[in-house]
């Protein structure tokens, strides 16, 4: 079974995220902080994760920073899931090693888009 790691501070966006990504057949971890999500990735890193920007310990651009410097690092699958719209930090986001983007809020179809055109799907 594929894993989805979901990372936002939002207890609520993690349960919606969370009860979405499942829908799709991923088995999923939580974490509320980049900190958290390093640590999970330590233990076994997911097939895919969805990453919020903005959030306390270690936001969303230093975890994938840190991600993609270690070995395996570059596999997972990630996409950013933010209300950072505009194009610098798209940009930003994709030069760190972003695979997609998606806006905040977003819903099952548009989830599923975006995991299509990475490949995840």
């Amino acid at each position: 079974m594929k894993t989805c790691l979901v990372v936002d501070d939002s207890r609520v966006i993690r349960k919606v995220t969370r009860h979405i990504v499942e829908s799709f057949g991923f088995a999923v971890e939580e974490a509320e902080n980049g900190e958290e999500a390093l640590a999970i990735c330590d233990a076994a890193l997911p097939d895919l994760i969805l990453l919020d920007w903005n959030m306390p310990v270690m936001d969303g651009l230093a975890f994938i920073q840190v991600l993609r410097q270690r070995p395996e690092g570059a596999r997972p699958k990630v996409v950013f899931c933010t209300t950072q719209n505009d194009v610098a930090h798209i940009r930003a986001a994709i030069a760190a090693g972003a695979d997609e983007y998606l806006m905040k809020p977003f819903d099952h179809d548009a989830l599923q888009m975006k995991l299509q055109l990475i490949g995840a799907a």
